[in-house]
């Protein structure tokens, strides 16, 4: 190929790249400055605040926002294999995976029980299902 053809088309790559950034940058500082968070939403206005900022500490909130963008870019991560290929995937799933908040208590709990893990590229293509079981029951 000809050289100038090559530098424009690196150039054209490295300011798509660039776009990419900028926009993931807007988006998270949209996010960043609406009111409320995640935490607020999740347990509602009657959330004491040791409930919240226990909530905001396990969802990250409670981080830089610096890291925790790094932590958000993260969580786009995807595995690319060719057609046919097989590619083998482990993720960490912990117990707070299954936590899920007890306003009776206040505090989190994780049933016993089987918890169904389904993986696909969307919710209307998956592919695989994996039925994890929790044995006893654990609280934080």
């Amino acid at each position: 190929m000809n050289r100038i053809i090559l530098l424009l088309l690196a150039r054209r790559i490295a300011l798509a790249l660039l776009s990419l950034l900028a926009v993931s940058v807007v988006v998270f500082a949209i996010t960043a400055v609406l009111p409320g968070d995640a935490a607020q939403e999740q347990l509602g206005q009657e959330a004491t605040p040791e409930a919240l900022a226990a909530l905001r500490a396990q969802m990250g909130l409670d981080v830089p926002a610096p890291q925790r963008y790094v932590r958000w870019l993260g969580g786009f991560a995807v595995v690319h294999a060719a057609a046919g290929a097989h590619a083998d995937v482990q993720v960490r799933v912990d117990a707070d995976a299954f936590r899920t908040w007890d306003s009776a208590l206040p505090g989190w709990v994780t049933p016993a029980g089987t918890y169904p893990i389904r993986v696909g590229r969307s919710s209307s293509d998956l592919r695989l299902s994996v039925d994890v079981a929790v044995l006893s029951p654990a609280s934080a």
